[in-house]
């Protein structure tokens, strides 16, 4: 397994370096050492309050030194290309003989200079959101499966759709049942080690990737746990959580929300519609290819107090009637519940009408 230095230059502790933040909470037994000159000399715990001693470093051979075999792009950029301070610092890294792990749109191994010099080195270089060969477009492939698959949606980009996936792939483990994630994103990828990052495929393939991912984690397991993507309202993101949405065929879906966010992420003109709006909206568009059903709601209450967090899940339960919590920060039971009971009710269901497709 590698040992990642993290970049996450002057962005560590922000909404930027979520990728960072991620990989720290699920994979911390990986990271050697996290880059952020701004923090150097402080541990991840200090600034992240998880993650324990992990330290934070000012260059690549501080990392190094740390034990770091291995170079990963922490943060997010809109748009395509390398960043030039992020080019410079993987040029370092490859230098130094680390492998790099680059979930941005532009690819390290496209780059002349870059390519090379890794070639030279014999650093391997992982561009994981570079498409796999031979996609297929989507055909409904995965109503073959027997696997109960829950995707989840949100109301908006970066609000918790692949943290509240990992979240009950952990509690339904500890209930004896087997839950595997399927990743649909660069963060994902570098914790689970596969996927395919769908928001870098052709967009015809979208679904067909979807389809990929979701028949690819039902191996070896009950429940397929589809990492969502965007918000099929966001003006940028919203074919790729259409191409999700009809890729997966979800029989059932998880709602993220984050309560005191009122706008699309860096769209401010455009208002955020109530939750039990966006639910709806959900369901009617899958429901033609699949009927599917929400089973309950994840909250990000990062930017609350625990007592407005407590007043924010009992608010959101009353609007939707669904079961809600922040999985992070509260018990993820009230979920973790509804997908067991949805699974067992379904297979009744199938037990019942053997001979009808799921």
């Amino acid at each position: 397994m590698p040992r990642y230095l993290i970049y996450a230059q002057e962005q560590f502790g922000t909404p930027a370096s979520k990728t960072a933040h991620s990989v720290i909470r699920y994979s911390r037994q990986q990271v050697a050492a996290v880059l952020d000159r701004r923090h150097a000399g402080r541990t991840v715990q200090d600034i992240l309050g998880f993650g324990g001693d992990i330290p934070i470093v000012d260059s690549v051979a501080a990392g190094a030194a740390r034990g770091a075999d291995a170079f990963l792009v922490g943060i997010a950029v809109a748009g395509g290309g390398l960043p030039s301070d992020v080019r410079e610092t993987v040029r370092v890294a490859i230098e130094h003989g680390l492998d790099i792990w680059n979930g941005l749109h532009g690819f390290v191994s496209d780059d002349p200079e870059l390519g090379s010099l890794a070639r030279e080195r014999g650093v391997v270089v992982h561009d994981v959101r570079r498409p796999p060969d031979g996609l297929l477009v989507g055909a409904g492939r995965v109503r073959a499966l027997e696997q109960t698959i829950v995707l989840a949606v949100g109301t908006d980009a970066n609000i918790g759709k692949m943290t509240v996936m990992l979240q009950l792939r952990d509690a339904l483990a500890t209930r004896g049942v087997r839950g595997r994630f399927a990743p649909t994103g660069q963060t994902g990828i570098f914790i689970e080690g596969w996927g395919v990052c769908v928001d870098a495929v052709v967009a015809d393939f979208i679904a067909g990737a979807a389809e990929q991912v979701t028949i690819e984690a039902s191996r070896g397991a009950d429940i397929v746990l589809v990492e969502g993507q965007g918000s099929i309202l966001h003006p940028g993101y919203s074919g790729v959580s259409l191409g999700l949405l009809h890729g997966s065929l979800p029989h059932a879906l998880i709602a993220c929300h984050q309560q005191s966010r009122k706008t699309f992420r860096h769209n401010p003109w455009l208002e955020i519609p109530p939750l039990t709006d966006v639910i709806a909206l959900h369901e009617s568009i899958a429901t033609p290819l699949r009927p599917t059903r929400t089973l309950g709601v994840s909250l990000n209450t990062a930017d609350l107090s625990d007592r407005e967090a407590r007043v924010a899940i009992e608010r959101t339960t009353e609007e939707t009637g669904l079961p809600t919590t922040d999985p992070v920060r509260f018990d993820p039971a009230p979920l973790v519940d509804a997908v067991i009971a949805y699974d067992r009710e379904r297979r009744s269901e199938l037990a019942r009408r053997p001979a009808e497709v799921s």
